[in-house]
């Protein structure tokens, strides 16, 4: 695709929701027999990997070593598959041009969501205000919430597990995994580790990431370095978080606002399209003291109105940042999937920027603001609705405590 291509201005439901939904059973096809072996560029013989089909790039190579992937859905073609022919990776190309080097691509997507749900109406008269003063001021009528003896490791495993089932790969396949969460189950061990353990990905590094909303967007970056670097070629991200256990219930700011749920994305390496553009980010420690978790009372307390001017500003900046980065013009972007913070957040950077209102993704309202799980979250529910389509540039933002915040253009499936 190059820049300034015509818009596909017909209503998403109507683009690629049979090829591109969650929820798509894959075609099976017999095995492709293995790549035959090669010199590296030390002169060394590398073994190539086998291919693998996956929803978010054309074809993609398995970790060196794997001995076999899933089935295939496709006709093998050699120029496709990876090599590891050089210590130096090219340069990440701009959305849109042609490709150059290794890049990584958003294979599939999982989400895992507690099973129960507080509406308004359960905690607005404990906050002594109405149930729609609670929608009209964060957009949200419900959310989900893990009961005491949920476990958020189970869910993100939940969660990873389903993204790699849709991307037809192997827990063994996995090079690392790493979690954003700022509710662990413990302080120590990371969750990390136990997610790796339990999906059996016995190869893999494992370690979380903070950056509270921005977590998923900052482990995106970091996934995405590791296998442009070459030091990775499968990677699960996870985005995890169950708020409601740093919620102060008589907070008017907190109570009604956060939730709890976890979701995945599989990364894989590319040297075709589909991949995820330059992940632009910042921060700026003046704002720390407007959300903050002290250890001494263990609750999240925010200051709603200086969180609100920062996060429209800084979502609004990192978005043209992203698209300039990625070389693409907003109208050029398909879809936009911020964290879903509050409905009157995104309404206001839709607004500054001019973009159309269909083009902003907001799912806030059953779910509510899910911290490090929103993109995650958002991304599938817009693949399971049929609003990705095979090409599609997607861009992802986010905003949060510290404060933190970033953008990225993602370019969904392969052209």
């Amino acid at each position: 695709m190059t820049r300034g291509r015509p818009i596909d201005r017909r209503p998403h439901a109507t683009r690629g929701r049979e090829r591109w939904g969650c929820s798509r059973a894959w075609h099976r096809r017999p095995r492709l027999p293995p790549a035959p072996a090669h010199s590296g560029a030390a002169g060394r013989r590398i073994a190539a990997p086998p291919a693998c089909r996956v929803s978010g790039a054309r074809w993609l190579a398995s970790p060196l070593g794997s001995a076999s992937v899933s089935d295939m859905t496709a006709t093998a073609r050699t120029d496709d598959l990876l090599f590891v022919d050089s210590e130096t990776a090219a340069p990440l190309a701009p959305i849109g041009s042609t490709p150059v080097g290794i890049g990584a691509a958003i294979a599939s997507v999982g989400v895992s969501l507690p099973a129960t749900t507080i509406p308004n109406a359960s905690i607005s008269a404990r906050l002594g205000v109405g149930e729609d003063w609670i929608e009209r001021r964060t957009g949200i009528r419900e959310r989900r919430v893990a009961e005491p003896a949920e476990r958020l490791a189970d869910h993100a495993t939940q969660a990873a597990r389903i993204a790699l089932k849709r991307a037809d790969v192997s827990a063994e396949e996995v090079d690392l995994v790493l979690v954003a969460t700022s509710t662990a189950d413990e302080i120590l061990p990371n969750a990390a580790p136990l997610v790796a353990h339990a999906l059996g990905a016995r190869s893999a590094g494992a370690f979380d990431i903070g950056a509270a909303c921005t977590g998923f967007l900052s482990a995106l970056a970091v996934g995405c370095g590791q296998i442009e670097a070459r030091r990775a070629r499968c990677v699960v991200v996870v985005g995890a978080d169950f708020m409601s256990r740093l919620t102060d219930p008589d907070d008017r700011s907190t109570a009604a606002v956060f939730a709890d749920a976890a979701g995945a994305a599989v990364l894989c390496a590319t040297r075709g399209s589909g991949r995820i553009g330059p992940v632009v980010l910042g921060a700026d420690g003046a704002g720390a003291e407007h959300i903050v978790v002290r250890r001494d009372e263990a609750v999240v307390r925010m200051r709603g109105h200086e969180t609100f001017k920062a996060a429209v500003s800084k979502l609004s900046e990192s978005t043209l940042q992203a698209a300039a980065a990625a070389g693409v013009d907003l109208d050029e972007i398909d879809l936009f999937v911020y964290h879903q913070a509050n409905g009157r957040i995104l309404t206001a950077v839709g607004e500054q920027l001019g973009l159309p209102p269909e083009r902003v993704v907001d799912c806030i309202g059953d779910y509510g603001n899910t911290s490090a799980a929103t993109l995650p979250l958002a991304l599938a529910l817009s693949d399971d609705e049929g609003r990705l389509g095979d090409g599609d540039r997607v861009l992802l933002g986010a905003f949060g405590a510290g404060f933190t915040w970033g953008a990225t253009v993602v370019e969904w499936g392969a052209s």
